[in-house]
């Protein structure tokens, strides 16, 4: 059996880090400045099968178009005979919705520290006239430093020349406007600051101001602004949220205005951004005007038997990229959100024993090579539930198993990761105390 490790241009691509419908996420190096980028791979023949070209091309644009410290960076756009690869900024932290998960509620000061960059980040896009229509705490991602950036721009939209309104229902439910459920056609950037202000309330809170296991329920809930702030709310908070969360989107509060609230003023560090940086779309008119004979150097060094080795550096930006505190202090409880664990099992007898777990849990299994990819349905039994299993060599006889969300709830995918790793339990070393390497590897444990 045979495993690749491949470089496309002057990126070595690595471990996949996420993947979705359409597309997959692996994390990759700049060979020659040996900076961590993310790699966006999509194949052309399922854009082109989906009709998808215009809504990439957007997407991409979009990312070129709203540079801004509080957004995911795209660097560049490659392709090959086969594929597609935006690349994009390496992002170290996590989702912000991990925090919210593991820690039930941030502080006051906190949130509203996330929220001044949710709305600098967003008053950017607004001023290009592009609207996320998709914001919610899994799209907000953290860096090494803690710092929120917006991610995931496949729902935003650029209003055609001369249409004021968008009329595309799009978004997560519990997250999305009035007017956006009405169907009547809505304005972008008043829809984006109501998912603003849900988001605000799930940081104070640690749950969502709408939440009900039926839509008609929670429509109706959204519709009406039917929400109640927790007692832990101070007055300036509650009354910008309700301002915020305004079922009327000519009388909401604009961003203008959320700018000059005194709740949001405190503290408030104005962002800098790089002045007069031109933005360049030719690789992106290459990439796709020129689909078939566009080529990157795609070079492949293929190794026997086992699964992918995964390298020193590739582990040190598992547990939270260049803050190496996490590797070495284990009171720091966030690291332990790691979806990850580590045998020292033959890695053909950890996929068979992940594959007779998952039938045990009646999911279908699917698996090649090294990766096992399990499906089933939600607990609400609403929508489609998926994860992807992964094994490294991390050193002689020890390998780490990578485990990732690929379709679902967040919040019920971590239900789902303690469960499995309950059941597993005959297999996941855990590092003694004290033995050399024993604290990153327990960032590694379940």
């Amino acid at each position: 059996m045979k495993n690749s490790r491949r470089k496309v241009g002057k990126y070595e691509v690595g471990r996949t880090v996420g993947e979705g419908t359409f597309a997959k996420v692996k994390f990759a190096q700049n060979t020659e400045t040996g900076e961590s980028v993310a790699v966006k791979v999509l194949a052309k023949s399922t854009i082109l099968q989906h009709r998808m070209v215009e809504q990439i091309k957007r997407e991409i644009s979009i990312m070129k178009i709203v540079r801004h410290p509080n957004i995911v960076r795209l660097h560049e756009v490659l392709a090959s005979r086969t594929k597609i690869y935006i690349i994009l900024e390496f992002v170290t932290g996590g989702e912000l919705f991990d925090r919210i998960v593991h820690q039930g509620r941030l502080s006051e000061n906190e949130s509203r520290r996330y929220f001044q960059q949710l709305i600098d980040a967003v008053a950017h896009c607004h001023s290009k006239s592009v609207y996320h229509r998709d914001l919610k705490p899994e799209n907000l991602l953290l860096d090494a430093f803690g710092n929120l950036k917006v991610s995931d721009f496949g729902l935003s939209a650029l209003p055609r020349q001369g249409v004021g309104l968008l009329h595309t229902t799009c978004g997560t439910p519990n997250y999305v406007a009035p007017e956006v459920l009405s169907g009547q056609g809505y304005d972008g950037a008043a829809a984006d600051i109501w998912s603003c202000g849900v988001i605000l309330f799930v940081l104070m809170a640690g749950y969502l101001p709408f939440d009900e296991t039926d839509l008609p329920t929670l429509y109706r809930k959204i519709n009406a602004a039917d929400l109640s702030c927790p007692f832990w709310f101070s007055a300036g908070a509650k009354s910008l949220i309700h301002k915020v969360l305004d079922p009327n989107p000519k009388s909401r509060i604009r961003i203008e205005e959320i700018k000059r609230d005194p709740w949001f003023k405190k503290n408030y560090l104005r962002v800098t951004l790089r002045e007069n940086e031109d933005v360049n779309l030719d690789d992106i008119r290459a990439v796709f005007d020129d689909i078939e004979d566009r080529y990157v150097a795609e070079q492949t060094e293929l190794m026997e038997g086992g699964p992918l080795i995964m390298n020193a550096f590739e582990m040190i930006t598992l547990s939270q990229g260049l803050n190496l505190s996490a590797l070495f202090d284990r009171h720091q409880d966030y690291v332990k959100r790691q979806t990850r664990f580590v045998s020292h099992k033959p890695a053909k007898v950890i996929i068979s024993s992940i594959e007779a777990v998952a039938e045990s849990m009646s999911l279908k299994v699917h698996t090649r090579n090294y990766k096992t990819r399990l499906e089933g349905v939600s607990a609400n039994k609403a929508t489609q539930f998926s994860v992807v299993l992964e094994v490294f060599e991390v050193a002689p006889s020890l390998f780490m198993v990578d485990v990732r969300k690929a379709a679902g709830d967040t919040l019920e995918y971590h239900k789902f990761y303690k469960k499995i790793c309950a059941k597993l339990e005959k297999i996941i070393w855990r590092p003694a105390e004290g033995m050399p390497g024993s604290s990153l590897l327990r960032t590694m444990t379940c």
